[in-house]
């Protein structure tokens, strides 16, 4: 319901500013949207997207979705809002290098005490779509590539998750004991996911780091990199309770590690994108 509400209210703004603005321009185009309408679409497209400060209704609704769910609304959901963003960039793009900045932040630190991955994969969310607004704003065929690693990382972490049933870091703990070769991949899946070179996750991150610096943009890249900090923490502490931390009661029937289920080959193929592309960084820096 919570769900339906918010996206319902959204696109009724949406409708209600592009009707505002074509009876007083007599044109559908958005890139003549005025300034004020404009903010109403910035508005309704926060919404959609899940984007901080606008969050609220976001971790809620995954959290009370399926894995599968979860995945579509961190995915396959944002991509038309996502492309609202960029026909409307360049009129809005002050505003959205601060809400950008703020939704780093706030994804990184309400991260910090989740204990339910399908909320700690929206915060990440929320921290990562900060970043691809960044793109947005600055570069829009770096904003593509940013999409394209996001989408790559939260599905592999995503299918993971949703193999193996895990819900919360406690049951995230008895992986390494049902699998551990997709232990080791999950662990790498996530820091690439934080951004932690040298894996994929790391390479939008530092192409959008280096053009802001391009730009004589040194103090929004400086506050940008402070503010992942708190969410790459959450990552090592998830990736710590993989490898390291076992439950100290297991019993034969209460846990599902005992059960082998082999592992899917949708994994195998999202595997290497997730930890392999660094390498690219220097062509792809020449081409954006």
């Amino acid at each position: 319901t919570k769900y339906f509400l918010i996206q319902t209210f959204a696109a009724a703004l949406i409708l209600l500013t592009c009707s505002i603005n074509t009876w007083t321009t007599g044109l559908w185009y958005i890139t003549h949207t005025s300034n004020t309408l404009t903010n109403f679409l910035l508005l309704a497209t926060m919404m959609k997207l899940g984007m901080a400060p606008l969050h609220f209704w976001y971790p809620e609704v995954s959290q009370g979705a399926s894995l599968h769910t979860a995945l579509i609304l961190s995915t396959w959901q944002k991509l038309a809002p996502l492309a609202l963003l960029y026909n409307i960039t360049q009129i809005i793009s002050p505003y959205m290098l601060t809400l950008g900045l703020i939704s780093i932040l706030i994804g990184s630190w309400l991260g910090l005490n989740q204990t339910q991955t399908r909320k700690l994969m929206a915060y990440s969310s929320i921290a990562n779509m900060g970043w691809l607004v960044l793109a947005l704003t600055l570069n829009l065929k770096l904003a593509t590539l940013a999409i394209l690693m996001y989408i790559i990382l939260t599905a592999t972490m995503f299918t993971t998750l949703a193999q193996m049933t895990m819900k919360t870091l406690q049951d995230l703990s008895t992986l390494h004991s049902h699998n551990p070769s997709l232990s080791v991949l999950t662990m790498l899946t996530l820091l690439s996911l934080g951004g932690l070179p040298p894996l994929s996750g790391f390479l939008p991150k530092l192409l959008i780091l280096h053009t802001m610096l391009l730009m004589k943009m040194s103090l929004l890249a400086f506050l940008a990199t402070l503010a992942a900090l708190p969410g790459l923490y959450f990552y090592m502490r998830i990736t710590y309770i993989i490898m390291i931390t076992t439950p100290p009661n297991t019993t034969t029937t209460e846990y599902n590690w005992r059960f082998t289920t082999p592992t899917q080959t949708n994994i195998m193929l999202l595997i290497p994108p997730t930890l392999l592309l660094l390498p690219l960084a220097p062509a792809l820096a020449l081409t954006t």
